[in-house]
């Protein structure tokens, strides 16, 4: 199994080597590939250092998987390239997300629509992966109406340079600016570009992934996103209305018997969801479920996970673990 890892070198690059030698991804062969500044320095896997190769020495090598972190122009002009020889790309950025001929897949809710013809795979946002891993069993059993979201998102979502503001400012240093505004001690409404329509591309992503993942749009998104001084972790309060009513105790249960959930909610014990619980694990974490008094048959509930790995990393390596165990590479 020949394995590219487009964008090697950047932060969600780092987390997907780290994903794949804890799950032990079968690798024989493995192309780190990144940018032409980091072609020919050396990275280590496993403990074998690896020299960083190029796109074109990347596509030359015929991988049968290439996993892209390396942002959404680069997917754009390169995926092609991939599946033009045959390579199944996993595609991290928003380049292909909303392409009606590419899936959009979270591997526990829609892997099973994968087939050996798709060779360019989307991995979804971040926050969309976290928010339906816990309102796809819920929309199977009461139908979703319509979700409001609000998201508190870490620093770490926009990259490595939002990281070294955040540290920065909390050292008093004076360095780059990631964001318009210091992100220490304060709450930025501002997720992404904003679009005509007043919300964000962040937002978008929000209100218009969901539908595609899984596969109904008879139900709306409505989202706000705030990026928060966390180093780590998004969180997300939800507010769910269904067309069928739904009881406290069996919601818990159906969110607990779903894998990839882990249910923190006992409120006489202060147990919630919260980014250092998530930090470094593919659990989506759910807690503080309780009946919406002001709406008929509506939910609120608070959705933490770590966004680099099940909102970014592990969610790719899970698709390409579908593929391999299931021949379709």
């Amino acid at each position: 199994m020949k394995v590219a890892v487009v964008g090697a070198t950047g932060m969600v690059g780092e987390v997907m080597l780290k994903v794949l030698a804890e799950r032990n991804f079968p690798i024989t062969d493995l192309l780190l590939v990144a940018s032409e500044r980091s072609v020919g320095k050396k990275l280590a896997y496993k403990g074998q250092d690896y020299t960083i190769i190029g796109l074109q020495d990347a596509v030359n090598a015929q991988p049968d998987i290439a996993i892209f972190s390396a942002g959404g122009d680069t997917s754009l002009e390169w995926a092609p390239k991939f599946a033009e020889v045959g390579t199944t790309v996993v595609d991290n950025s928003s380049a292909w997300r909303m392409d009606p001929t590419k899936k959009l897949v979270v591997p526990e809710i829609n892997a099973h629509e994968l087939t050996s013809a798709d060779k360019i795979i989307a991995n979804p946002n971040c926050s969309t992966i976290q928010m339906v891993m816990a309102l796809n069993p819920l929309h199977k059993k009461y139908q979703m109406k319509r979700v409001i979201v609000s998201t508190y998102q870490s620093v770490s979502g926009t990259g490595v340079k939002a990281v070294k503001q955040l540290e920065n400012e909390m050292a008093g240093v004076q360095g780059e600016m990631a964001y318009p505004y210091p992100i220490n001690r304060n709450a930025l409404p501002h997720c992404d570009v904003f679009l005509e329509n007043g919300y964000t591309k962040e937002e978008m992503k929000l209100a218009r992934e969901p539908q595609k993942i899984l596969d109904d749009r008879t139900f709306s998104v409505s989202a706000t996103a705030v990026r928060i001084p966390t180093a780590g972790g998004h969180s997300e309060s939800v507010n769910i209305e269904f067309h069928n009513d739904f009881d406290l105790s069996e919601v818990r249960q159906l969110l607990s018997d779903t894998p990839g959930i882990t249910l923190q909610d006992n409120p006489d014990t202060n147990t919630y969801p919260m980014p250092i619980y998530a930090h470094d694990k593919d659990d989506v974490f759910v807690g503080r479920i309780r009946r919406d008094e002001t709406q008929r048959n509506s939910l609120n509930m608070w959705i933490v996970s770590d966004n680099l790995r099940k909102g970014a990393a592990t969610n790719a390596v899970q698709i390409a673990e579908y593929l391999v165990e299931n021949k379709l590479v």
